[in-house]
């Protein structure tokens, strides 16, 4: 698969996963600047994690407006596949790709650890080989990671299946105590009602070989790439 890596000033993630999309996984990857027109054939668009034009005013709302998300929007909009990872969630909130909006943590404080994360389906791209009983361990670095959504919007994403992941503990109970950012209903990755875009604020690729240590957040691609050689 083909999968095209958006890269904006600020983004600092987008070599982690270009790294696990061509060395572990064996894709192919192109790098997209901010101001390009051409996906360059991509069936795949990732926005990766970062600080996308400083986070000034708020994260992901400058960066939205960049000339390469009207492709992004118009391939979304014709069913490709986009996922947005920490800021690129961020991002496609701010350009209605996804619902919701992402708030100032809580605490008001930057977090930058280790979490636990519990798929919460597995009717989506993501989630297609996920143990719905089994916590995966994936860091997390945000401090606008809080995820709001009005009564309305928070019941569709309940009723169509949209919620993706939820902050949990180890054991993978969804607690007050697991919700580290204070996002409601510790709601952690979201999809649009198509299926096709998809956006989590913990980072898969920080999760993905041994060399680090972890491989919890491999699922994730693994899943994307069952789904497409199915």
């Amino acid at each position: 698969m083909k999968f095209g890596v958006v890269i904006f000033p600020g983004s600092n993630c987008d070599e982690d996963i270009i790294y696990v999309l061509e060395h572990v996984l064996g894709q192919e990857v192109v790098r997209l600047w901010h101001k390009d027109h051409d996906l360059q054939g991509a069936e795949f668009i990732v926005l990766p994690g970062g600080f996308s034009f400083g986070d000034y005013l708020r994260s992901g709302a400058i960066a939205r407006f960049s000339p390469i998300m009207q492709e992004v929007v118009k391939f979304a909009a014709n069913g490709g596949y986009v996922m947005g990872i920490c800021n690129g969630f961020q991002i496609l909130v701010e350009a209605h790709l996804l619902p919701g909006v992402l708030l100032h943590n809580n605490n008001r404080k930057f977090v930058c650890n280790n979490i636990y994360l519990k798929p919460e389906t597995t009717n989506s791209m993501l989630t297609a080989q996920a143990d719905l009983n089994q916590a995966l361990k994936i860091p997390v670095a945000h401090g606008e990671g809080n995820y709001f959504a009005d009564a309305d919007t928070l019941k569709a994403l309940n009723d169509n299946d949209q919620v993706l992941f939820r902050y949990c503990d180890e054991n993978a109970n969804v607690t007050d105590a697991a919700n580290f950012n204070g996002s409601i209903q510790n709601i952690a990755g979201v999809c649009n009602t198509a299926r096709n875009v998809f956006g989590l604020m913990p980072h898969p690729e920080r999760a993905s070989e041994t060399l680090v240590g972890n491989q919890d957040g491999l699922v994730i691609f693994e899943s994307i790439l069952s789904l497409v050689k199915a």
